[in-house]
This record gives structure tokens, C-alpha cells and sequence, in this order.
């Protein structure tokens, strides 16, 4: 049968973030491959599958030389002869050799980067794209994208290990197309950059890569970049039709002796009850649609209370890490109206798509990211999944997957607008 897998192969490459990451090739036996990559994010929950990494000096231990090891040597040969095109046998192989709860044997980027490989030669050995081999005939609805705007954990002081966030976007939901929305998020992007530098002399890491970084003593609180972003969207003419995400990563800024959030928005320490307050007062006064990871990472409670209290969407990232579990405790308590979806935080696609089925039956939203690794691809999970939103992706190279599917799609391409939020 063409679609058996003849080989899986691995190597150590840089990744999107500079450190390394594992990239598997997967090829089956009519020719057809599929590549992918797995790579640790930013903010990391506590509680997602456990990378293999060396450990050694080499890279300041995070090579991955032993996950790569571990597809060469263990995953290859017991995948090689299974089909390519049946996604959860390879994954439940891949599951029972680990045999750990965590990943903690094989490595979740071993896992993670050659399920995702194999989903690619799957849809390659079938002659279809990415998108359909995900969700059939049913793949047509575009995301709701967005665009960088901020980054910078180190402006207050605190959150040593949030890795730049809060981050902020621009969420471009008020347009009949993807297309017309990834043109207003680069524009927007462009106003948001002029402003940027006129106010504080500060420009965006790049025109592709947006996100500008904000050093300590730019601003006194980030109501200034709120503020900021709200001119932006109207010097751009889309008040009401471009709307602000934020990532907050509370937990990296929780300290559990105190009790408080040490240099979050401000240097002011702040309570849980502070920091509710202060998201209903951006939910009522700035044009925020998204909040993500609002308050600590085991806040099931708090993430609860926020979500009755405010009318835009809560995201659980840090909260849920993509794990069917943490997401049903989730929804037990009334914590978020929407999960992020990182499939190299679960360990294998079968994993991360039965979250997805799992948020779609109790009424949540799944928000696509490619933080991890995914790359492009992460346009093809999102229409194939029909999500409906998408972190960023409304530029670079995300963006052009996401123009090459609208065009594939033609008359067929849904675009939802503000349904694709879970804003009330």
C-alpha cells in the first residue's frame, strides 16, 4: 500500500526562536513526505508534556540530541510498514511505547514533531491539502487573524520566566474576507509602528514579525500602550472592526509566598481581586476582544469568576496546556469560553484534535497558535478545524498559507467576522 511509512528521520535544527528544535521527516512508500517541527515556546505551563533535552553544556542543555535519537532509534522502526493516513493508530503507538503520562520517556517534541509529520505525508499520500485531510469536505472557514503589536516582560520588573509577555495583537475580525482582514492588520501594524516611534521613539522588530519590545522606563503602566493601540486601530479607520489581544501569562508574574502579582502592568504589586478589577475596567474601556491567560495557571476559580464578569473571550493556554483533562476541569467550573490549541503541548495530533472536539461539544472556542513550531501549518489546523480564530497569522508566512487556502477554496472560503470570537 502507498501510504505505509517506509522511513522517519530526524535532526537537531534552529528553530523559529533560536534554540533547538527536532524536525522530523516522515515518507511513506509511493514518495510522498511530510516534515515537521516541534520546539519549546516562550511562556511554558507547568503542566505540558516534558520535553527531551540533553542536559549538557551544548546549547545551555536544551539541545535535542536525545529526542532526535529517540525518532531514530525507537519511533522509526516501530511506525515503519503502519499507514500514514491513519493518524490515531501511529499516535496510540506512539503513546503506549512512551508509556508515561507526561512524555517523559521519548520526549514530547520527539512525539509531537513526527505525529505532526506524519499527518503531513498523510494528506501528501492522498494528493489533498493539509486543510481537507484534517477536516474533509467540512474545511472551509477562514480565521479571524491577528497581528503583533507588543512584547516586553522586564518593563516593571517581576515575571522572570514570562519570556516577553504580556504580549499584545491587534485582532482584525470586522471584514467580509481573510484577505480584506490581513490587509487592515497590516495597516494597522503600519499606524501602530508610526505612533510607536513619535511616542516613545520604539520600532517593531520587524515589518514581518511584528511585536515591539518595550524596555523599562518607557512606560509607567500599560494603559499608555493600550492607549496606544487604540489610536492606532482608529488612525487606520477600523475602530470597531480591529479589537486588542492580549497574552498575559499571569502565572510567570504570580508569587504564591505573597500571594500577589509582582510587575504586572505596573510595578504595583497586585492581588487576584486587583487584577479582575483592572480587566473589567480594559473589557469595558478599551477595545480588547481576547484576554489569554488572565490569572495563574491553577486559577480554575479566578478564571471562572473573570469569565462571568466580562463579556469578551477568556483563552486558557498555561491553563489547559491543550490536555483533555485540564480542559474538562475547566469546563466543570465555567474557567474560560476558549482553549489555545498548540499540538506540540499535548505531544501527538490524535491528542490535540480531541481537545478540540471536546471544547466544540461544551460551546468553547479553540484559538490556533504556532508558537511551537507548527509554522504554516498552523493555517491548514485552523480551516481544517473550522476554529474560526487564529493567534496572529494576519501577515508573514502564516498568512500567506492562510491566502493560498482562500484562493483554493474560492467561492467555498467562509469568513465568520465576529462570530469567530467568543465575545458576547
Amino acid at each position: 500500500m502507498g501510504s505505509k511509512i517506509q522511513s522517519v528521520f530526524a535532526r537537531e535544527i534552529f528553530s523559529m526562536r533560536g534554540h533547538p528544535g527536532v524536525e522530523a521527516t516522515v515518507t511513506t512508500e509511493d514518495g510522498a513526505s511530510g516534515v515537521a517541527i516541534a520546539t519549546a515556546g516562550v511562556s511554558i505551563g507547568k503542566h505540558e508534556v516534558q520535553f527531551a533535552y540533553d542536559g549538557e553544556k551544548r546549547y545551555q542543555g536544551k539541545g535535542v540530541l536525545k529526542a532526535v535519537e529517540n525518532v531514530n532509534k525507537t519511533i522509526g522502526p516501530a511506525l515503519k510498514g503502519m499507514d500514514a493516513t491513519r493518524q490515531r493508530e501511529i499516535d496510540e503507538t506512539m503513546i503506549k511505547l512512551d508509556g508515561t503520562p507526561n512524555k517523559s520517556k521519548l520526549g514530547g517534541n520527539a512525539t509531537a514533531s513526527v505525529s505532526a509529520a506524519v499527518l503531513k505525508a498523510g494528506a501528501a499520500s492522498l494528493g489533498i491539502p493539509l486543510y481537507q485531510h484534517i477536516g474533509g469536505v467540512n474545511a472551509c472557514t477562514l480565521p479571524v487573524p491577528g497581528v503583533g503589536a507588543v512584547v516586553g516582560s522586564d518593563r516593571y520588573g517581576g515575571g522572570e520566566r514570562a519570556g516577553g509577555k504580556p504580549s499584545y495583537s491587534l485582532m482584525a475580525y470586522g471584514f467580509k474576507t481573510y484577505s480584506d482582514a490581513s490587509y487592515a492588520c497590516w495597516e494597522v501594524a503600519t499606524a501602530f509602528d508610526r505612533l510607536m516611534q513619535e511616542r516613545h521613539g520604539l520600532r517593531t522588530l520587524s515589518r514581518a514579525i511584528r511585536h515591539a519590545p518595550i524596555p523599562r522606563g518607557i512606560v509607567k503602566h500599560d494603559r499608555e500602550l493600550w492607549d496606544l493601540m487604540t489610536d492606532a486601530i482608529a488612525e487606520a479607520g477600523y475602530s470597531s472592526r480591529i479589537g486588542i489581544q492580549v497574552d498575559v501569562a499571569a502565572g510567570c508574574y504570580y508569587d504564591s509566598k505573597k500571594d500577589v502579582f509582582v510587575g504586572l502592568f505596573s510595578e504595583e504589586d497586585k492581588t487576584k481581586e486587583d487584577l479582575i478589577e483592572l480587566y473589567k475596567d480594559m473589557a469595558a474601556n478599551y477595545p480588547f476582544v481576547i484576554m489569554e491567560d488572565p490569572l495563574d495557571e491553577v486559577d480554575y476559580e479566578g478564571h471562572a469568576i473573570l469569565t462571568k464578569e466580562i463579556d469578551i473571550e477568556v483563552v486558557g493556554d498555561d491553563l489547559f496546556t491543550t490536555n483533555v483533562e485540564r480542559l474538562q476541569r475547566g469546563i466543570d467550573v465555567g474557567a474560560c469560553d476558549a482553549v489555545l490549541l498548540k499540538v506540540n503541548q499535548i505531544g501527538t495530533i490524535s491528542e490535540a484534535f480531541d481537545l478540540v472536539q471536546l471544547a466544540y461539544r461544551n460551546g468553547y472556542g479553540v484559538m490556533p497558535c504556532s508558537s511551537r513550531g507548527e509554522g504554516p501549518d498552523i493555517g491548514d489546523y485552523s480551516v481544517g478545524l473550522n476554529t474560526g480564530h487564529i493567534r496572529e497569522s494576519g501577515t508573514g508566512p502564516s498568512a500567506n498559507r492562510l491566502l493560498k487556502i482562500e484562493s483554493e477554496l474560492g467561492s467555498n472560503a467562509v469568513f465568520p467576522g465576529k462570530a469567530g470570537l467568543k465575545t458576547r
